[in-house]
């Protein structure tokens, strides 16, 4: 056989790769614009879903009837578009999951098909509790934090009599001041519930990105125990770039995230006590070469 039908003979197996990744990625993308395209149409019901928190925590500060607005033309639509992308992506997952499955599978042995579906499963289970957190608990404490700012001078009048024991706290002229009211923008706010869902969805991904990575081999139990207080402060800069410009928000997505990592290592280690395990079934067990990878 001469070089040139050599290559010819490699040149095929990588064409009719080429041609099955356009066709997968033909699938996902039409998935995607299929997604967009219908969750377009109920847009608007999951766009009152999302304001919710808000919705409640304006109600619970005095305001029987909460009023969001848009100051541009194209606003409120293009606010529907962008609910339609971030949810259709969610929606078209599955399909677009199935199809990177289908690529990859045919190059895996058995046992890695075995360790990586599961990850694939437990993916989108973990961003969907991570998002269902930010949406039913995250949100409506931090909304209810900024906006409780805005009734401070309700708070401080309830306040006064209890301290003073004087009932009568009229203002001494009650025709000046200036009515501070929340008048949010259906974007901006809208903007804020999809920062803090999307942040928390991904990072509850951490269990599975470590434990996916210590089933490579490419990283320990102990490693990430050595590395635990360099983990904290990435952890805690994550959440400062991922999240709101406040504090609160920070410190609760640490808070949820930082057992993730400690979940990680309790897996990891399970991992490999199970792999040592069967290397001792097998009599391929090397104390000395564990002893030095330990140190």
């Amino acid at each position: 056989m001469s070089k040139t039908d050599d290559i010819d003979g490699s040149a095929a197996p990588l064409i009719e790769h080429l041609i099955e990744l356009r066709n997968r990625l033909m699938w996902a993308v039409g998935s995607y614009v299929v997604a967009i395209i219908v969750v377009f149409v109920v847009a608007e019901p999951i766009l009152t879903y999302m304001l919710h928190p808000i919705e409640q925590a304006m109600r619970a500060l005095g305001d029987p009837h909460p009023v969001m607005q848009y100051t541009a033309p194209q606003e409120y639509f293009f606010t529907l578009v962008r609910i339609s992308m971030v949810v259709g992506l969610a929606a078209a997952f599955p399909v677009i999951s199935y199809q990177l499955w289908r690529f990859v599978a045919p190059g895996l042995y058995k046992n890695e098909k075995s360790a990586f579906l599961p990850f694939l499963i437990a993916s989108p289970l973990l961003f969907i509790l991570g998002a269902g957190f930010a949406h039913y608990v995250v949100t409506p404490i931090a909304m209810g934090f900024f906006l409780g700012f805005a009734d401070a001078s309700s708070v401080v009048a309830a306040i006064i009599p209890a301290v003073t024991g004087v009932t009568d706290t009229a203002p001494a002229v009650a025709d000046t001041g200036i009515d501070i009211v929340f008048q949010g923008k259906v974007n901006e706010t809208l903007d804020i519930a999809l920062k803090l869902i999307i942040a928390f969805g991904l990072c509850f991904q951490l269990p599975v990105l470590l434990t996916l990575m210590g089933k490579a081999g490419l990283v320990t139990s102990k490693g990430l125990i050595a590395v635990r207080k360099y983990a904290v402060v990435l952890i805690l800069i994550l959440a400062a770039l991922m999240t709101p410009p406040d504090v609160m928000s920070q410190m609760i997505l640490f808070s949820a995230v930082y057992p993730l990592y400690e979940v990680s290592i309790f897996l990891i280690r399970r991992i490999e006590k199970r792999r040592e395990a069967e290397l001792r079934a097998e009599g391929l067990w090397d104390e000395e070469d564990e002893e030095e990878a330990a140190k």
